[in-house]
């Protein structure tokens, strides 16, 4: 039994950990793989206060989510001895002796430090850690041991490794994204301009301003893809008013879907945040990326990784944003070809495949 452990603060952690999931399934037919969210599992109530908390420091106090991320890597804070987490520890304990893994792997960093705790008492398995984050990695991802460190790219090796954990310990993997990012794409006719897609993750002012900065490119002949998955109740209104001011088929308006694999290799540009699981999502479909919101301190790594590759842009508003779409599509989108290749080297769509293989090779038999 392999057993991955994930924390919903964010989505990178969660994508990160299916896709895992999702290759060693592929590598492992017939072996039992489980993503659990060990921390929502022991204290459901505190889990969903303190990831609802999360989401609106990240949107409206990012200064103060900053100060919080920069505690977090503080031995004091959250080390093995943080008083904190004996309840977390304990319910660890009790999950570890019901299901016996010969192999863990972790995509959130807390549970290092609590496998480093329990492993002064009790044999504890093989322990694979993921690191979500690029360049700008937390010290708490490397504040207690594991057995291999998973990253993105050579940069992020880089800064692990100066936290003194031995490049032996370190592979270059790239992000693990869903192995669809490796599937032909379905057949579809050829599409006159250009096809944007936006993801939008802040709030529905900022939605409805980029909206109306993109409408001059929508009256010229470019489409616009919207998923709004959870977001559907928030922008309803913007959305609503918004739609009632272009041609009817200026715009698709999406819910909940599988499909954003799909749209982000058959889109011209998208516009999103700098998440961990997106920007490599962006990466893997070489997709140039305008870049509307990155969360200080966590996500500013992601945002300087696709930016110096010359796949991505990062603006500050919603005019910004409708500018660096332009550019991108304009001359026949010659900006965007050129990013595309930029993007080439650093691209991994098969990355969750490579770090399945690479924690197997620590799991116990």
């Amino acid at each position: 039994m392999i057993w991955i452990l994930t924390a919903g603060y964010g989505d990178g952690h969660n994508t990160a950990a299916r896709s895992v999931a999702e290759a060693l399934e592929r590598l492992c037919p017939g072996e039992t793989v489980e993503v659990t969210d060990l921390i929502s599992e022991a204290m459901p109530r505190m889990a969903h206060v303190t990831k609802a908390l999360y989401q609106q420091a990240i949107t409206h106090f990012p200064a103060a989510w900053k100060v919080t991320y920069d505690l977090m890597g503080r031995q004091s804070v959250t080390g093995p001895d943080s008083l904190w987490q004996s309840g977390l520890a304990n319910h660890l304990k009790k999950r570890l002796a019901e299901k016996q893994p010969r192999l863990i792997i972790s995509t959130y960093p807390i549970y290092s430090v609590l496998l480093e705790g329990l492993a002064r008492r009790q044999p504890v398995p093989p322990l694979c850690t993921v690191v979500t984050d690029s360049i700008t990695v937390n010290r708490i991802w490397v504040m207690s041991g594991s057995d291999l460190f998973c990253v993105a790219d050579d940069e992020t090796k880089a800064v692990v490794a100066g936290f003194g954990v031995p490049e032996a310990k370190i592979r270059v993997t790239g992000f693990p994204v869903s192995l669809a990012f490796t599937e032909p794409l379905p057949d579809a006719p050829p599409q006159a301009g250009g096809r944007i897609l936006y993801l939008p993750s802040t709030t529905g002012r900022t939605v409805a301003a980029t909206l109306e900065a993109l409408k001059p490119l929508l009256l010229a002949g470019n489409k616009l893809t919207l998923p709004v998955g959870k977001h559907a109740s928030r922008l309803y209104h913007v959305l609503r008013k918004f739609t009632d001011s272009i041609p009817p088929d200026a715009m698709e308006i999406i819910g909940w879907t599988k499909r954003i694999p799909e749209f982000l290799r058959t889109h011209d540009v998208v516009i999103c945040k700098a998440g961990g699981a997106i920007l490599h999502e962006v990466l893997a479909a070489r997709i140039p990326a305008v870049i509307d919101y990155v969360v200080p301190g966590q996500e500013e790594g992601n945002a300087e990784l696709l930016t110096k590759t010359d796949g991505g842009v990062v603006t500050r508003t919603p005019q910004e944003t409708a500018s660096a779409v332009a550019s991108i599509l304009t001359n026949n989108a010659a900006v965007g070809r050129r990013m595309r290749a930029s993007m080439a080297r650093l691209s991994v769509p098969d990355a969750a495949l490579r770090t399945a293989r690479a924690a197997l090779s620590i799991a116990a038999s």
